[in-house]
């Protein structure tokens, strides 16, 4: 059975904040790539591994993994909104996984935000046009799990991936590399900015435009060089491709929670679904990425990568 990866960068402020117009091209063409890519394997199903940014998970139900066997992308940031394409297969995966000891929770009402929709409309050019298989991973909400059980987790899901009916399977990654956007902690939170931590569901259309807002400032002022955020590193990032590159994800499991964010700030911990894609991909195999591509784009706040992989053996 034939899989493949591909992993990518996403960014809220993609259509609100521009970047120079060369570095704007050369992300288009590493789309461009990566949709070459998708398109010629053409898959029968999408095993998608991304975060939330307190959209659809809150900490008053804080699962550190989450397999929806249903999913309703909410549509923030002008992406698209309404139902994902589940496969029926999501539950015979969930199954599967917990069979071999990794404590997924199951939802049947998953709700989802740019992290999951983004990639989808990029790739597919929409969110209902291949099935998925939505696997949430908690990346920005405190406490954390080890690394390596995010490992442990793509490493199930590759095996259990074996066994579905569908013959194609590609594993999506969405999220990272280093930045530090503007999202509360709970520790840090004002009481009602914690209240919203906790259940902030359906926010009126004025606080998601203040949010939104927010967010956008943040990308002009890290671009202008006069923000308080966390910079995007670069040698961060390349240090994290060069052991996905290599096949070396086990080395990632000696990095600490604290050690992600002082290096490349609090939403880093995004690039989770990055390793349970490759953890997944490893399970199959040996693999080969044989395609790259990086830019730091402070605009979109984030180290903006694009990966694709095969099996060593294609």
């Amino acid at each position: 059975m034939p899989v493949a990866v591909c992993a990518l960068s996403h960014s809220p402020l993609i259509g609100f904040n521009h970047p120079p117009k060369a570095v704007g091209e050369r992300v288009e063409t590493a789309f461009e790539q990566a949709r070459s890519f998708v398109a010629e394997f053409d898959p029968e199903v999408v095993v998608l591994f991304a975060p939330d940014h307190y959209n659809g998970f809150f900490y008053d139900m804080m699962p550190p993994f989450c397999i929806g066997t249903r999913a309703t992308a909410l549509g923030d940031y002008d992406t698209p909104a309404g139902e994902l394409s589940v496969a029926g297969s999501a539950r015979t995966l969930a199954t599967d996984v917990l069979a071999a000891g990794i404590d997924v929770a199951v939802s049947e009402r998953m709700y989802v935000d740019h992290g999951f929709s983004q990639p989808l409309q990029i790739l597919f050019g929409g969110l209902d046009k291949v099935p998925v298989v939505p696997v949430f991973i908690n990346s920005v909400a405190a406490p954390l799990c080890p690394v390596g059980r995010i490992r442990q987790l793509g490493t199930a899901i590759g095996h259990a991936s074996a066994h579905l009916d569908e013959q194609r399977v590609l594993f999506l990654g969405s999220g990272g590399l280093s930045h530090d956007p503007p999202v509360p902690q709970l520790e840090s939170a004002t009481e009602e900015v914690a209240a919203r931590l906790i259940d902030g569901r359906n926010p009126s259309p004025e606080e998601r435009a203040r949010r939104q807002a927010r967010v956008i400032a943040s990308g002009l002022d890290l671009a202008a060089g006069t923000s308080s955020m966390r910079p995007i590193n670069p040698k961060w990032d390349q240090q994290f491709l060069d052991l996905v590159s290599a096949g070396e994800l086990r080395r990632i499991d000696n990095w600490s929670t604290a050690w992600f964010t002082e290096q490349a700030g609090n939403s880093s911990h995004e690039v989770r679904t990055w390793i349970a894609a490759y953890a997944a991909m490893a399970a199959r195999g040996k693999y080969v990425m044989n395609y790259r591509f990086y830019q730091p784009v402070p605009e979109w706040v984030a180290g903006f990568a694009v990966t694709t992989a095969v099996s060593a053996d294609a």
